[in-house]
């Protein structure tokens, strides 16, 4: 009788079988491609307000901003505040407006890749895919 762990061997040396499958993108929906780039885009916005939050806390609680502020007005020699500028509502106003922009940028940016591909495939041919059935 065999052991166990011979059984086992056995059955590792053998290959599973695995059929390959060569296809053709030759088309990507547009409405598609505008809903996957809009959620794409959502997610970086948050990452973009979320880091910017971050960073300015970091900074903030460091006092860097507060050196950064004596040498401003060390170096302008004139009694401008640049913590007044630097305050947590412009800052993150500002990430806003950023991340609002870069949504709609992104999404546009989907929505064009997925015209030009679809233009181009009919001078390529589209783009060849493989995949293996595990």
């Amino acid at each position: 009788m065999s052991s166990v762990a011979e059984k086992l061997a056995n059955k590792s040396n053998r290959r599973p079988s695995t059929k390959q499958v060569r296809l053709k993108l030759v088309y990507i929906d547009f409405w598609s491609a505008v809903k996957l780039s809009f959620l794409v885009a959502l997610c970086l916005a948050v990452v973009t307000i979320v880091a910017s939050f971050l960073v300015y806390t970091v900074l903030a609680q460091t006092q860097i901003l507060d050196k950064a502020n004596t040498l401003y007005t060390d170096i302008s020699g004139s009694s401008a505040d640049l913590l007044s500028i630097l305050s947590v509502g412009n800052v993150m106003g500002f990430a806003v407006v950023v991340a609002v922009l870069n949504t709609v940028v992104i999404t546009a940016l989907g929505a064009i890749f997925a015209v030009l591909y679809n233009l181009s495939v009919k001078i390529t041919g589209g783009l060849l895919v493989g995949f293996t059935n595990n």
